[in-house]
């Protein structure tokens, strides 16, 4: 009975004394935890965590569409990764106004670091995942998840 209450937090789902239409409710629960939806995700740094990042297939199995890479290293600008082009750092605030990627994954050396998610943030992406070996801090509309620690 308790499932019951909660789903009726986001609706009405099922007809009363028969239950519920899987199908039906595992469509609308995907919807509610936004599973059906593609995310837009640029990946920040194409060293070998962000390189590691951009081969990995669960990605575009979970939804997540990798638009863009984007370094600073002149090496490494043009080249492609995972058939997607590596583009100039410089592009960025333009390339997000175009494709409005809505997550920014920060695969970066430590070394002015911290810039990086204010830069991110003011260019209108404020789901910031960050693989650098730092703490990192975001703006109060953002939220920027260090899930790799030194």
């Amino acid at each position: 009975m308790q499932v019951g209450k909660d789903l009726s937090f986001f609706g009405s789902f099922g007809k009363r004394g028969l239950g519920y239409s899987v199908p039906e409710l595992s469509t609308s629960l995907r919807d509610i935890l936004g599973l059906g939806k593609e995310w837009l995700v640029v990946i920040i740094g194409a060293g070998k965590i962000g390189a590691a990042l951009a081969q990995y297939r669960g990605f575009r199995q979970r939804g997540f569409v990798i638009v863009a890479a984007y370094d600073t290293n002149p090496e490494k600008i043009g080249r492609m990764l995972e058939g997607t082009e590596i583009r100039d750092m410089r592009r960025f605030e333009d390339d997000v106004e175009k494709e409005h990627p809505e997550i920014a994954v920060l695969a970066i050396p430590t070394d002015h670091a911290q810039e990086v998610p204010d830069r991110v943030n003011r260019a209108g992406v404020t789901a910031v995942p960050n693989f650098a070996p730092i703490q990192l801090h975001a703006s109060p509309e953002s939220t920027v998840t260090t899930l790799n620690t030194a």
